[in-house]
C-alpha cells in the first residue's frame, strides 16, 4: 500500500482502475449526471451536423433518463440544438401492450422527448408491442435491419436493472442474442410494478434489442441512480458474466457508466478507499474501515489484530494512528454511544457523546412522514417511545398517498357510507349517487386512465383515516397529527411534479406553528418513485430559508434522518440507534396493519415482494444483528437514524 512520504508530498497513486473494469463517472446528483451525457448527445449531434451525415441514437426508457431527456429538450428550446439530423432506435417495448397506453414506451418516449423536439418522426423507431405474435419475429428481423442500413448506433443510452439487465436482457441472456421477444424476470415485473397500479397488470413479456445488438454500438453511456450500488458495483468489478448482463459492458471498447453518489457507494474506490490509493483517516473513515474489516472477518471489533488490520490493506491507519487495541476502543466506543433508549434525551442526565440532549425535557417532536404510512413502517418503535418517555409527538403527513389505493377500497368503503347512513336513518341519497358514478368509472376504467378527483379524494381519505388510526394506537391526539397535501404530489399518476413555493410554504407553516426541538423526515436520496426525496428537499429548504429568517426556535432544533421502507443506514453512518424488544416489535407491526390498504398487495414496491410490515422487521433485526456481530448487545431490533447538518 502507498504511504505518505515527506519527500514526495504530490505522490498520489489512484489503483482505482485496478477494480474497476469500465470507466465510471461519478455526478453528485442525478441531474449533473444528466447533463453530462445530454451534453455528450449535443456534441455528437451537432459534429454529425457538420458533416452532413445522420447521427443514429440507441434510446433507453424508464425512470432513469427522464431528467437526461429534460436536459435535451431544454437545449433544443433555449440553445437552439436540432435534431432533425438524428434517427433513434429504442431498446425495448412491453408485450403486448397498446401503444397509447401510459404505461408503452412509445407513449413514454413521446411524452418525454419526442413531441418537444423537431425530430422527423419517420425516423423514430420503436418496437411495437401491439402486433400479433406469429408478425413479431419478422418484426424484430425487420428492426436489425433498419439499424444496419442506417449506418448502426452511434451511441447508445443504457440504464440498469436491479438485476443487472440492459434493455430487457434478464440473467442469462446470450451474449449473442439479437432484437427479440422475451419473458420478463419475476424481479423486473415487481421493478416495474410502479408503472401500472400492480404487479398483476404488468406484461409477462417484452421486445428487447439484444446484448449482441447493444454491443455493436460504437459507444455506450449507462446511466445508474440511486438504489443501483450493488449491482453497479457488480457490473463494472465482477466477472463477466451473463447472469449479469450489464458485466458483458466490459467487453466493449468504448463504454461508460455514468452514476449519482449514491449509486457509488459500493465502488471498492468509494467504500474502501484505502485500498485504492491514499486516504485521510478521519475519525469517521476509521469507524468505516474497521466495521467493514470486522464484518468481513466476521469478529467482533475488539477482537481484531495488527495481522487482521494488515491483511484487509490498512497497515497505513496503524503507521498513522498507533495500535490496533486502541483503533478497536475508539471504534467500539462510537458504535457503543450511538445506542440509546432515550430517542429525546434522557432527562436530567450528563451522558457524554449520548446522540441526543438531555434538556429540554419534554421536546416538541416533529415527525414528517412522506406517505401515511412511513411513520410507523419506518420509525415506529421510536415513534411510540418518544411518546412514551412524555414527548409532545406531532406527525406531518406530507402526501395524501391516494395513488396506492387499489380501485376495490374505494366501492368498499363507499358501500360503507351508504350503508352507515342507512343503518342510522340519515339520508343517503348523496352517498348512493356517489357509489354509483364510481362503480361505474371503475367498471370501465382503462388501465392507463387516471382517476378523476373526486376517486383520488375517497382514495386519499382511506389513507387519512388509516393515519389517524394509527396516531390513535400511539396514544397521540387528533391535534397533532397534520396532513398537509403537499400539491406537488396531487398529479393522479406515478409522474409527480417539481417541488412549487406553495409546497415550501406549507411547510414552513407547520414548522412555525410546532416549532420541534426534533425533526424527523424519510432522509431516502433513492426513493425509487421519488416522493421521497422530493419531500426531504421541501424539508430541507424550509429549514433553511426559517434559519436564513432567524427563527428563534430553530437553532435548538437537530434533524433526523430515517430511511425508508426500501433499505437503511449503512451502520458505519448512523448515528442514533433506537432498540426494541421483541414486544415492541410486535407493537409496530400491529400498527402497521392497521394500513389495510398497503397490505397483501403493495402497489409501489419496487424490486421487493415482501409486504411492508416484513420488509421492516427484517431490516431491523438486520441492524441489531450488526451491532451484535461487532461485539455490542444483541437486541431483537433496531431503528436506525442519521442527524442533518444545517
Amino acid at each position: 500500500m502507498p504511504h505518505k512520504n515527506a519527500s514526495m508530498p504530490s505522490l498520489k497513486i489512484d489503483l482505482s482502475d485496478s477494480f474497476e473494469k469500465i470507466p465510471v463517472k461519478v455526478f453528485d446528483t442525478p441531474k449533473t449526471g444528466s447533463k453530462y451525457v445530454a451534453a455528450e448527445i449535443s456534441t455528437l449531434i451537432r459534429q454529425k451536423q457538420q458533416k452532413n451525415e445522420h447521427c443514429v441514437l440507441g434510446l433507453a426508457t424508464g425512470s432513469t433518463p427522464i431528467s437526461l431527456y429534460e436536459e435535451l429538450v431544454r437545449l433544443h428550446r433555449e440553445e437552439g440544438l436540432s435534431f432533425r439530423n438524428v434517427i433513434s432506435f429504442n431498446l425495448d417495448e412491453y408485450y403486448p401492450l397498446e401503444r397509447d397506453a401510459l404505461q408503452s414506451y412509445w407513449s413514454f418516449m413521446h411524452r418525454h422527448l419526442f413531441n418537444h423536439i423537431d425530430m422527423d418522426p419517420a425516423n423514430i423507431h420503436v418496437l411495437n408491442g401491439e402486433l400479433p405474435k406469429e408478425e413479431v419475429k419478422q418484426h424484430c428481423l425487420a428492426f436489425e435491419a433498419l439499424i444496419a442500413a442506417s449506418g448502426g448506433i452511434d451511441l447508445q443510452v443504457l440504464g440498469i436493472g436491479n438485476n443487472g439487465h440492459i434493455g430487457f436482457n434478464e440473467p442469462g441472456s446470450s451474449v449473442l442474442s439479437k432484437t427479440r421477444i422475451t419473458s420478463l424476470d419475476n424481479n423486473t415485473r415487481i421493478a416495474n410494478a410502479y408503472e401500472f397500479q400492480n404487479i398483476s397488470q404488468v406484461p409477462r413479456m417484452a421486445i428487447t434489442m439484444g446484448i449482441s445488438t447493444i454491443l455493436q454500438a460504437r459507444r455506450i453511456l449507462l446511466m445508474a441512480w440511486g438504489m443501483k450500488a450493488p449491482i453497479v458495483a457488480k457490473s463494472v468489478e465482477g466477472q463477466v458474466t451473463e447472469q449479469v448482463p450489464a458485466s458483458i459492458l466490459q467487453q466493449h471498447n468504448d463504454c461508460t457508466f455514468v452514476i449519482d453518489e449514491v449509486a457509488s457507494a459500493e465502488l471498492t474506490r468509494i467504500k474502501m478507499p484505502w485500498l485504492t490509493g491514499e486516504c485521510e483517516w478521519t475519525p469517521q473513515m476509521i469507524k468505516r474501515a474497521v466495521v467493514n474489516t470486522a464484518l468481513k472477518l466476521q469478529k467482533p471489533v475488539l477482537s481484531l489484530t495488527s495481522h487482521d488490520y494488515n491483511e484487509q490493506g490498512l497497515s497505513d491507519l496503524l503507521v498513522e494512528k498507533g495500535e490496533a487495541y486502541d483503533i478497536n476502543l475508539q471504534v467500539f466506543y462510537m458504535l457503543r454511544n450511538s445506542i440509546t433508549g432515550w430517542p429525546g434525551g434522557k432527562p436530567a442526565s450528563d451522558i457524554p457523546d449520548h446522540p441526543e440532549r438531555s434538556e429540554p425535557h419534554p421536546k416538541r417532536c416533529l415527525i414528517f412522514s412522506p406517505h401515511p404510512d412511513d411513520d410507523i413502517i419506518s420509525m415506529g418503535g421510536t415513534f411510540m417511545r418518544l411518546h412514551d418517555q412524555g414527548h409532545e409527538v406531532h406527525v406531518a403527513y406530507q402526501t395524501s398517498g391516494n395513488i396506492a389505493v387499489t380501485d376495490e377500497f374505494v366501492t368498499r368503503f363507499l358501500d360503507f357510507a351508504v350503508g352507515f347512513e342507512e343503518q342510522f336513518g340519515i339520508d343517503n341519497q348523496k352517498s348512493q349517487q356517489v357509489l354509483a358514478d364510481a362503480a361505474k368509472f371503475l367498471s370501465h376504467k382503462k388501465m392507463n386512465q387516471v382517476d378523476p378527483p373526486e376517486i383520488r379524494s375517497i382514495k386519499g381519505l382511506i389513507r387519512r383515516c388509516e393515519a389517524n388510526a394509527t396516531c390513535r394506537y400511539v396514544g397521540l391526539t387528533k391535534d397533532r397529527c397534520h396532513f398537509l397535501n403537499l400539491p406537488f404530489y396531487e398529479t393522479g399518476t406515478v409522474k409527480k411534479q417539481p417541488m412549487s413555493e406553495e409546497d415550501i410554504r406549507i411547510t414552513m407553516e407547520v414548522l412555525r406553528k410546532v416549532r420541534p426541538h426534533q425533526v424527523y423526515c424519510a432522509g431516502d436520496l433513492a426513493d425509487p418513485h421519488g416522493t421521497h426525496k422530493v419531500c426531504l428537499d421541501i424539508v430541507f429548504e424550509s429549514m433553511r430559508r426559517l434559519k436564513k429568517a432567524g427563527e428563534p426556535w430553530i437553532k435548538d432544533c437537530w434533524v433526523w434522518l430515517y430511511k425508508g421502507a426500501w433499505q437503511e443506514w449503512a451502520i458505519e453512518d448512523i448515528q442514533m440507534a433506537v432498540p426494541m424488544s421483541p414486544e415492541q416489535v410486535m407493537k409496530k407491526r400491529f400498527g402497521i396493519f392497521i394500513h389495510q390498504s398497503q397490505k397483501d398487495m403493495v402497489p409501489f414496491q419496487g424490486s421487493d415482494s415482501r409486504e411492508f410490515w416484513q420488509r421492516a422487521e427484517d431490516r431491523n433485526a438486520h441492524t441489531a444483528e450488526l451491532y451484535a456481530l461487532l461485539g455490542l448487545t444483541r437486541y431483537a431490533a433496531m431503528e436506525a437514524f442519521v442527524r442533518w447538518m444545517y
